[in-house]
């Protein structure tokens, strides 16, 4: 007889030996009680327990999400963007954007919507229309057939296109096209900048606390920038026309924890617009020819590394270990009583709480000055660069594409941690915690599927074309 079987009997007979020695007592004790105590006994901690299980956040998972791809068709190779441009801005704006585009750390194959690439551009509504319908339909359609997910079980519909704002609204558009249900709850957030797809994400998390349980939330992140070319002469208002290309992406969250990929742990939220000069940092305005653009103030970087300070103060103590807290803490002290100006503030180390970070691909020196600010490593930047390289800025749904190039590549794990870090107008700082449960097939379908075996490439400071 083995030493197991043995150890198993041994274990039974010390259980059975037991019951009666402990239920006997219990039950001798329980004939002394009145009925009231035993009701009360049973009936309070089953009460608290339906409290506690009713009133408790419930868990919000990411079920699967999915980025638009645009076709070879609409790459918009250097030459290219400076020929149209050249039919839309004078001589000396053109120079000018061309050094910009040369240092902006963009690649040869980042896309323009159909629209523009016509002599001249067009910007008509219709236009508009079209690439949104292109580019929103796309992700959805692709998401939908990830998840194996119908238009009748989408309970939530969060929509966020900042520039763009037609009527009918996108979320309408979406709810037309794949027959969502009467009741369903839809939503189009405008005017909040590149971070509004954390918003979205927020807001549907927020929606999911009050919806019946295992219900369905679908988060749609886009930018339209058809009608949003600035064809004046002000150069703070000529670098979007250098960043921004066509992209989105469309994320399904659930209650419902079943075939899900990732887990929502935080999302943090900080506005400064408060503060005037944060407010005007990115201001959609008239010059004085009356062309409407996006003025980019000089202070731009200053005011997000406020506004990224900001934030992970907030961020720091859901998610760093113990002695990141306490080092912070005592930086903090010390700052108090000493004169803060002799002692500087201690930046906590976030690579002791995530594996992977998605920060927002504004701009090369918005990455440079992130990359700073939290001291990372060339490659965990790499793909927020990556991203801007051949997708240039998508506003708010370029951190989608960054975790499709981590999971492209072959990085996440289950159990990693992945912080996404989004700015924009207003000022906001807005980022999320997520904890990856099932990493995607390196072999599966994504915006990167085609391309990436080409990545990391270099990107010199100044591209020669």
């Amino acid at each position: 007889m083995s030493s197991s079987v043995q150890h198993e009997r041994l274990y039974r007979l010390l259980v059975s030996s037991m019951l009666p020695i402990v239920a006997v007592p219990l039950m001798l004790k329980a004939a002394e009680l009145r009925p009231v105590h035993v009701f009360l006994a049973a009936f309070v901690p089953a009460a608290l327990a339906a409290v506690y299980l009713r009133l408790r956040p419930r868990a919000v998972y990411m079920v699967d999400y999915a980025c638009f791809c645009p076709s070879p068709g609409l790459r918009v190779p250097f030459a290219a963007f400076q020929e149209h441009a050249s039919t839309c801005v004078d001589e000396r704006s053109l120079r000018f954007m061309v050094r910009l585009l040369e240092r902006s750390g963009l690649g040869e194959e980042t896309c323009l919507p159909d629209a523009q690439h016509y002599i001249p551009p067009e910007r008509d509504l219709g236009s508009s229309r079209d690439e949104a319908e292109l580019v929103v339909f796309s992700a959805i359609d692709d998401l939908l057939a990830k998840t194996k997910v119908s238009g009748e079980d989408i309970d939530i519909l969060v929509v966020n296109c900042s520039l763009f704002a037609p009527t009918p609204s996108f979320a309408d558009m979406v709810v037309s096209r794949y027959k969502l249900r009467e009741d369903v709850r839809s939503v189009h957030l405008a005017g909040m900048g590149c971070s509004a797809g954390l918003i979205s994400v927020e807001l549907a998390r927020n929606l999911l606390q009050v919806a019946p349980g295992g219900s369905n939330a679908l988060v749609v992140s886009t930018e339209t920038i058809t009608r949003n070319y600035y064809t004046g002469k002000e150069r703070a208002m000529l670098l979007p026309n250098c960043l921004f290309r066509m992209g989105g992406a469309a994320v399904l969250l659930s209650t419902r924890g079943r075939n899900a990929r990732f887990r929502l742990a935080h999302v943090v939220r900080t506005l400064t617009g408060a503060k005037d000069s944060a407010y005007r940092c990115v201001y959609q305005e008239e010059d004085d020819r009356g062309n409407v653009g996006i003025n980019l103030s000089k202070d731009l970087m200053v005011t997000a590394g406020d506004a990224l300070t900001a934030n992970i103060t907030a961020m720091g103590p859901l998610v760093l270990p113990a002695s990141e807290q306490l080092l912070f803490a005592l930086s903090f002290v010390a700052r108090k009583v000493v004169s803060s100006s002799r002692i500087k503030p201690y930046i906590p180390d976030f690579r002791t709480a995530f594996e992977h970070f998605c920060i927002h691909a504004g701009g090369r020196a918005v990455i440079d000055e992130l990359q700073r600010s939290l001291r990372l490593s060339d490659e965990q930047v790499e793909a927020s660069r990556m991203t801007l390289h051949r997708f240039g800025n998508t506003s708010s749904s370029s951190l989608w594409y960054e975790l499709a190039y981590i999971e492209a590549k072959g990085r996440m794990r289950k159990g990693d941690r992945v912080w996404m870090i989004g700015i924009g107008s207003g000022f906001k700082c807005n980022s999320a915690a997520w904890e990856c449960i099932h990493p995607a097939p390196v072999a599966a379908d994504g915006p990167w599927a085609t391309c990436v075996h080409r990545y990391p490439i270099d990107v010199p400071d100044v591209l020669k074309h």
